[in-house]
């Protein structure tokens, strides 16, 4: 059974958009976004719960935005896979509202922890308010209204403010862009003003005044050797990868979506509907690979965790430490 309003996915004679090879194709692409995003994320998850070093505020909300990707990778993604290798939709008019519902909650909550994360970050290192540091109470507080804010948002269309509907080659669903009666359309403009635009501002102000300061600090002083500047370095790498993700995977999508809401006549091609639809689900595997790569305690335990107990750095670390000795044994006196 398809949803209301299946003409924009649907041909005049009930064709479907594509053929059953490129529904095919779909279903494998999110397959190989949605089995590593829910295995790096269940990684983050039980790492966390069996290493109390990891319980750290920062921390909180990494596991925070790994519990948000692991259910936008369990509802979006093998559904998503589902029903590509269906060629249609078949949960029917309720399947879609729920879909869409769980989807749209998970997925507006990693990107306000996210934002958390931004602010924590410029918190720390810029301490705009003096000595006041990251603490549990901080970090709790945060998430909570990270889930409250994205709940209070997705909720209404439930209720008749808004709706979910079948989006891109219709196999997934998600807040209707395409209705143009007035309520529906400021559903979508409130909804997209405080759910992407406003996290999207706080994580490009905090990490705008991040790298001010960490610049500001290098140039007046080298210290230890250049320390400062590695660390400016390192934080660089990390801030350019999480705004870069996010820019890939979220302004597609939402540019698409603001550009439907601003022109109802225009006619979009499913296919190209459905591409930013799959690039803000693929969202969900990227976070973990880089928190897991470039933060060192994560790092640490999670990769043990993914090789079964071997720890290739410390192989890397032992050999280097051979090599070095060798080498003071060989060298002149």
């Amino acid at each position: 059974m398809i949803p209301t309003n299946s003409s924009y996915y649907y041909g005049p004679q009930g064709e479907a958009p594509l053929s059953r090879t490129g529904y095919v194709f779909l279903a494998i692409v999110m397959a190989l976004f949605t089995g590593p995003a829910i295995l790096l994320n269940s990684t983050v998850i039980i790492v966390t719960l069996m290493h109390k070093k990891l319980r750290q505020p920062l921390n909180y909300a990494l596991v925070n935005m790994a519990v948000a990707d692991l259910g936008t990778a369990m509802t979006g993604g093998v559904l998503s896979v589902i029903n590509n290798a269906e060629g249609s939709f078949s949960l029917g008019r309720t399947g879609c509202v729920m879909e869409g519902f769980a989807v749209s909650l998970f997925g507006i909550t990693s990107l306000c922890t996210v934002a958390l994360i931004a602010l924590e970050r410029m918190f720390v290192v810029c301490k705009p308010l003096g000595q006041i540091s990251f603490q549990k109470k901080h970090a709790v507080g945060g998430i909570t209204l990270s889930w409250f804010w994205s709940l209070t948002w997705n909720l209404p269309p439930l209720f008749g403010w808004g709706r979910y509907e079948l989006e891109g080659v219709g196999t997934s669903c998600a807040p209707d862009w395409h209705n143009t009666d007035p309520h529906n359309v400021s559903y979508i403009l409130a909804y997209f003003a405080v759910c992407f635009a406003v996290p999207f501002a706080i994580i490009v102000a905090s990490y705008a005044k991040l790298m001010w300061t960490l610049h500001q600090v290098s140039r007046m002083a080298c210290v230890e050797g250049g320390a400062v500047a590695k660390g400016e370095m390192k934080v660089a790498s990390m801030v350019v990868l999480m705004v870069l993700t996010f820019l890939i995977s979220w302004m597609p999508y939402a540019s698409l979506a603001m550009f439907v809401v601003s022109n109802p006549d225009v006619k979009i091609n499913p296919l190209v509907g459905t591409v930013p639809v799959y690039l803000a689900k693929s969202s969900t595997v990227y976070n973990p690979i880089i928190y897991i790569y470039l933060n060192k305690q994560f790092r640490k335990y999670a990769v043990p965790f993914l090789l079964c107990g071997r720890e290739p750095w410390v192989d890397e670390e032992e050999s280097e430490a051979v090599t070095v000795v060798e080498a003071a044994r060989v060298s002149p006196s």
